[in-house]
């Protein structure tokens, strides 16, 4: 029930923007060439599809219906685009994966109409789900939007699962040649990797005592890598707040849980200056092969990150807060 509430405001909320939405579309070329792009356009939804569930459906397939993905003018105007984008990313939460998956793809395929067209959507994927270092930045180029929602570790909407059938709809598109593919090339390769439902990539850690383990002998009912740089403010805000989740406690207590704390880093007089800030009951180690770093075995586009894997080494969640994983592990854990 509380799904279909939150979906049932942001749909109200994507309905008011209908009701002042005008059409959006470019002049054909025997006309003098006009900027006609003042609002996004949403599709109607048919008066029989009453369900959330089918009006989601609906919207998600239908979205960019009154689009002209030819018309470069929507490059001009982020205030249009970028904020029709976000609701988009948002509104893919409310469907199942495999439909978000296909109408990204649908949606990318369909920007192929013009470079600079498809060059700054993806450009908002980049900024908003990978880019660490373009939040606050919109290219002119709309090849990287879906980076900047989708993949951005400051996004707020921040899903590596969306931003994957945008990769793959790049490197299969015909208006880039094999250099512009080799980035998105790249980024699906590591966004691949310890992907949810995939085994966790196997790695040895060396604690201050010398002493090795690997990631794979770990044995409870869940594990908690998380690799860090002990000095960064995030990494301290981040600490502090697994130290405070009373139910990951809990769990570290009971032994239910393993919390794998690992510096992938070279300044070892760092890390050990910082060794006491990290709870005993932890696991608190390094990589002194590197690996981690040097054979991309992990996406370290952002420091700290957060890995929660079952007993198998399956990864649950990917990439994710200390805020989430309490409440996964409340929910699943009990």
């Amino acid at each position: 029930m509380k799904t279909n509430i939150n979906y049932l405001l942001a749909l109200c909320f994507l309905l008011l923007c209908a009701c002042k939405s005008g059409n959006a579309s470019s002049q054909s070329k025997s006309e003098t060439p006009q900027d006609t792009i003042k609002s996004f356009t949403l599709p109607t939804i048919p008066p029989m599809l009453t369900a959330p569930e089918q009006r989601a459906d609906f919207l998600v397939k239908h979205y960019w219906d009154n689009v002209n993905f030819a018309d470069t003018n929507y490059i001009h105007h982020p205030e249009v685009t970028e904020q029709a984008w976000a609701d988009y990313c948002d509104l893919l939460n409310h469907v199942p994966l495999e439909t978000a998956h296909e109408a990204m793809r649908k949606m990318i395929d369909r920007s192929n109409a013009d470079k600079k067209v498809f060059a700054y959507f993806t450009d908002l994927a980049d900024k908003y789900l990978y880019d660490p270092n373009q939040f606050l930045l919109l290219r002119l180029e709309f090849c990287r939007l879906a980076d900047k929602y989708l993949y951005d570790p400051n996004s707020p909407m921040r899903n590596e699962e969306y931003y994957i059938p945008v990769l793959e709809a790049m490197i299969a598109s015909p208006i880039l040649d094999k250099t512009e593919k080799i980035r998105p090339q790249a980024r699906l390769q590591l966004a691949q990797k310890n992907r949810i439902g995939t085994k966790a990539l196997n790695f040895t850690y060396t604690l201050a005592s010398g002493a090795q383990g690997n990631l794979h002998q770990l044995k409870a009912d869940y594990i908690l890598l998380f690799i860090n740089n002990p000095g960064c403010h995030a990494c301290t805000e981040t600490i502090e707040g697994l130290k405070n989740a009373p139910f990951i406690n809990q769990l570290l207590k009971e032994k239910k849980l393993i919390l794998l704390s690992v510096y992938p880093d070279e300044e070892l007089d760092e890390w050990r200056k910082h060794l006491s800030e990290f709870p005993k009951e932890w696991i608190n180690g390094y990589d002194k092969k590197f690996a981690i770093k040097e054979q991309q075995l992990y996406d370290l586009k952002a420091i700290p990150t957060l890995y929660l894997l079952n007993k198998e080494k399956t990864v649950l969640l990917k990439d994710a807060t200390a805020q989430a994983i309490e409440e996964y592990l409340m929910t699943n854990a009990q």
